[in-house]
């Protein structure tokens, strides 16, 4: 049983971050209705960003996380003004090719700028560092990674469930015409939204890259299965993505500790093929009806 707690309490360390990346995927879907496959790499580049300022301007930790989250969500959100917008009338699976290319662009800029040699992340909590509870050893790195994951979560939960501007969002999720009509400025909340997400996306690859360490494709794996948890918990549902990620984290971390760890990835795709089979939408999604 110890050794089930071990894994259980890993898992939830890391599910915190893949719902971070999986709110980030549902947030963009419930308001736009676009897949944004570039949402990885937005988080690669935020992460980059913070490690340059970390290291080459040395400010400390604080200013550079929150100053790249801030350029990370500037981005995002110029991206929709400057591309998606003007792109409206384009189907989804063009929507989705553009944020293809800018995730191309993205990768693209990260090696012009950095390179593609690893690099170790500075970061103030450590991985060695480690607490034991009842036999179960947890690092002081998961520990902060799990505490700020759940504030970030509930921090987004309280904003669009309880503020005018979460008002605005669930309104332009449910009718875009219906909020214009109302006043509401959808262009800026569409905006609002793409950045908010992008920041999210750059929050868990800071979370992540003390683990992983840096490189330009570091937020591959994470956002894989970030779309996974997105899938399993409802790809509509904010509530669906935050339990999906910390399912995902946990059922994976069991995974690899009993059965195998080489087919760990693995696991996230064969989750999404019995969630589509079984339950299209989701753990907590609502069933999609089309009246004609």
């Amino acid at each position: 049983m110890a050794l089930l707690a071990q894994y259980v309490v890993g898992g939830l360390a890391v599910g915190s971050l893949y719902a971070l990346v999986a709110l980030g995927i549902v947030l963009l879907y419930r308001t736009s209705r676009v897949l944004n496959f570039a949402h990885g790499d937005l988080a690669t580049f935020g992460t980059f960003l913070a490690f340059a300022m970390l290291t080459a301007a040395r400010w400390p930790f604080s200013v550079s996380a929150t100053l790249s989250l801030l350029l990370t969500a500037v981005l995002g959100a110029a991206f929709f003004f400057f591309i998606i917008r003007p792109a409206k009338e384009s189907s989804l699976l063009g929507k989705i090719v553009i944020t293809l290319g800018l995730a191309l662009v993205l990768q693209g800029a990260t090696t012009a700028l950095w390179g593609t040699d690893t690099k170790i992340f500075p970061f103030p909590l450590s991985e060695t560092k480690v607490y034991r509870l009842s036999g179960i050893v947890i690092s002081q790195l998961s520990v902060g990674s799990f505490a700020v994951g759940l504030v970030l979560m509930a921090g987004l939960y309280g904003l669009v469930q309880h503020t005018r501007l979460g008002l605005a969002m669930r309104a332009v999720s449910q009718d875009t015409v219906a909020a214009q009509v109302l006043g509401i400025p959808v262009k800026r909340i569409f905006a609002l939204t793409w950045g908010l997400a992008s920041a999210l996306g750059a929050a868990s690859g800071i979370l992540l890259a003390p683990v992983t360490l840096l490189d330009p494709y570091m937020m591959l794996d994470p956002f894989l299965k970030g779309f996974a948890a997105a899938v399993l918990g409802g790809i509509d549902s904010m509530p669906g993505a935050a339990v999906g990620g910390l399912v995902l984290g946990v059922v994976e971390s069991v995974f690899a500790g009993y059965i195998s760890v080489r087919f760990k990835t693995t696991l996230s795709f064969l989750i999404i093929i019995a969630v589509l089979v079984i339950r299209p939408e989701g753990l907590l999604g609502q069933e999609y009806k089309r009246r004609v």
